[in-house]
């Protein structure tokens, strides 16, 4: 009896970006000393790198953080050397075969029926200067600070489109609730108001709340108990065990794999009960004076109470989230990026990796080749440019099994 066939592999080590070398023939004219050079071999193309190679860069560059600086000795260790201008040029290529489908993907996010929005901090070398000049303009006029904004952040915005989710970034001087602001504007009229999940960071909130239905981060609120459970160990245990019973059914639910109106009912047979009695037993707490308010046992308290609706809205509104971890665990790809090379030089370079990021987000999220995927943008440019909406990265997943 045959049997199957044993496999083996061997494992070698190569650079990033390989290269190849032509030796290409030269012939002078003996009559005319014209210089003849022969062609490249067929199949070779025009263009000394390739989309495979921009898409590898990008991709190093905006999901591994590789700087470019690294890159560059890395890939001269091995004997294909790449600058690091030469990279930002080629990743430059690739932003702008990406772009339009990075405004559709805002287009089709803005019609989203849940988000969730955080962000963090970051550095942009061209607004550090000009925060250098409004510091010595204040200075100048005997302010010791200065009255415009000079703070810089990066924002994830991940939206449930339908079946899909998109995951959008923003680095600039703008918040995550002005950048959430300016995707609610793009929203069609008449769509019921979408459920949008943050902390209660005032940064987060826009400027007409009314338009969204807010829900904070529940996972917060027990964050500020855990980290005070070795100082007040029985307050603290009492909200953890709650909270801990809360999670377990939502996931749980998560499990069962309820619909939406299914997950609210389950919650309000299951978990309702439990909320209720933690809520009695924080204001008892307040009232009968048991906690000093300023002390940081009172401020966890207190922060839940003031927060209390927004906080339980998964008791009330179907498919409300218990916490933002969705938007928090993307933004680990922009403090990645932010931990290995610091900075961005430009608003534009900002832009650039804003785009390409939250394209490469979005296709790890759906379980799509990003390199591929990158790869077909440059290869169609025209066909993205005419219909961008064809070329988002889930339509692309469905219509199109390989570039």
């Amino acid at each position: 009896m045959r049997c199957p066939p044993g496999v083996e592999m061997r494992i070698d080590g190569h650079a990033l970006l390989s290269a190849r070398h032509y030796t290409l023939e030269k012939l002078r004219c003996s009559a005319y000393g014209a210089i003849f050079t022969a062609g490249l071999p067929a199949g070779v193309g025009a263009e000394k790198y390739s989309a495979q190679a921009r898409a590898v860069l990008a991709v190093s560059r905006y999901y591994l953080g590789v700087p470019g600086y690294r890159l560059q000795g890395y890939q001269a260790m091995l004997g294909v050397p790449m600058p690091d201008a030469t990279q930002w040029d080629q990743i430059e290529v690739v932003g702008d075969c990406a772009y339009k489908v990075f405004a559709q993907m805002e287009r089709e996010a803005a019609q989203g029926a849940l988000i969730f929005q955080d962000d963090t901090a970051a550095r942009i070398l061209s607004l550090i200067k000009e925060n250098r000049a409004l510091v010595a303009a204040a200075h100048a006029q005997g302010l010791s600070t200065p009255t415009e904004r000079t703070g810089m952040h990066t924002t994830a915005l991940v939206v449930k489109v339908g079946e899909h989710t998109a995951i959008l970034y923003y680095s600039s001087r703008r918040q995550a609730g002005e950048n959430l602001q300016g995707l609610l504007d793009q929203r069609e009229a008449g769509r019921d108001k979408p459920l949008t999940m943050s902390d209660a960071l005032a940064s987060n909130a826009v400027a007409d709340e009314s338009r969204l239905i807010r829900c904070h981060c529940l996972a917060h609120g027990r964050r500020k108990f855990s980290d005070l459970e070795a100082v007040f160990p029985h307050e603290c245990q009492v909200v953890l065990a709650v909270l801990s019973q809360v999670f377990d059914h939502d996931e749980q639910a998560r499990k069962e794999q309820l619909n939406p109106q299914a997950r609210l009912a389950y919650h309000q047979a299951q978990s309702q009960p439990l909320m209720e009695a933690l809520k009695t037993w924080l204001d008892t707490q307040m009232a009968d004076h048991l906690v000093e308010p300023n002390s940081a046992l009172g401020k966890a308290i207190g922060y839940m109470q003031k927060h209390w609706a927004t906080l339980t809205r998964f008791l009330s509104v179907p498919g409300a989230p218990l916490d933002n971890n969705l938007a928090e665990r993307a933004l680990k790809l922009f403090i990645r990026q932010r931990t290995n090379s610091l900075f961005y030089k430009s608003t534009h370079s900002a832009y650039i990796a804003s785009v390409l990021s939250s394209l490469i987000a979005t296709c790890l999220y759906a379980g799509i080749n990003a390199v591929e995927y990158l790869v077909a943008l440059q290869e169609h440019r025209r066909e993205v440019f005419a219909d961008p909406a064809a070329w988002l990265p889930w339509a692309y997943a469905n219509s199109r099994a390989s570039p």
